[in-house]
């Protein structure tokens, strides 16, 4: 099978014994809105506040991020097929900022995993591409610490995190954003952190 991706340069590629290798490309919004569109259609997906849309206004939404300088998505692509999209932020350029005291070396990210398909569940998955954005957070792009805040009501993705070795924060009201090319409703999300160090331990 041809490598539709096989032209773009990852910014981190990384094997996981039985599992495969996973490239972390740079989004391109055009050529991928389709495929996310697929994926934040799904009622599954309902957290990341994208159902509704058109595939040409989520190409948009992405565009718009690929022109800030502090937020940036990426598609993860394992063995030719794309099975994440992970969004990068920096936490004092974020409303997640105002809720908690950001220390330096945070980064901030969101991931947002493609359907299991026919198939249904796959073991492993999950955990695998989790820890490939652990070391491309703080180990390629050198952070100290990985901050999430998955909405409150997402238990499964709370307890995701938390399996990854993530301590749980506070819960917090991340507010209202209404700006001309950003609208994000008030949200109770639910902080939990990863450092370095408890990351890579052992």
């Amino acid at each position: 099978m041809s490598d539709p991706y096989a032209s773009r340069t990852a910014v981190h590629e990384e094997h996981v014994d039985g599992f495969g290798t996973v490239r972390v490309l740079p989004l391109d919004s055009r050529a991928d809105a389709g495929v996310l569109h697929g994926w934040v259609s799904e009622e599954r997906a309902s957290f990341w506040g994208m159902n509704g849309l058109t595939v040409g206004q989520v190409a948009e939404i992405y565009a718009h991020m690929d022109t800030l300088d502090t937020h940036h998505a990426f598609l993860l692509v394992k063995d030719a097929e794309p099975v994440a999209l992970l969004q990068t932020y920096e936490p004092d350029a974020d409303r997640v900022g105002e809720c908690y005291d950001v220390e330096p070396g945070d980064i901030g990210i969101h991931l947002l995993l493609a359907p299991a398909g026919p198939d249904g569940a796959r073991p492993g998955w999950t955990s695998a591409l989790a820890s490939v954005v652990v070391s491309y957070a703080l180990l390629t792009l050198d952070r100290r610490r990985i901050v999430v805040d998955p909405d409150v009501r997402n238990e499964k993705a709370v307890a995701r995190f938390l399996r990854q070795g993530f301590t749980a924060g506070p819960a917090v009201v991340l507010p209202e954003i209404d700006l001309p090319d950003v609208y994000l409703p008030e949200k109770e999300a639910q902080l939990a952190f990863l450092t370095r160090e408890v990351a890579f331990a052992g």
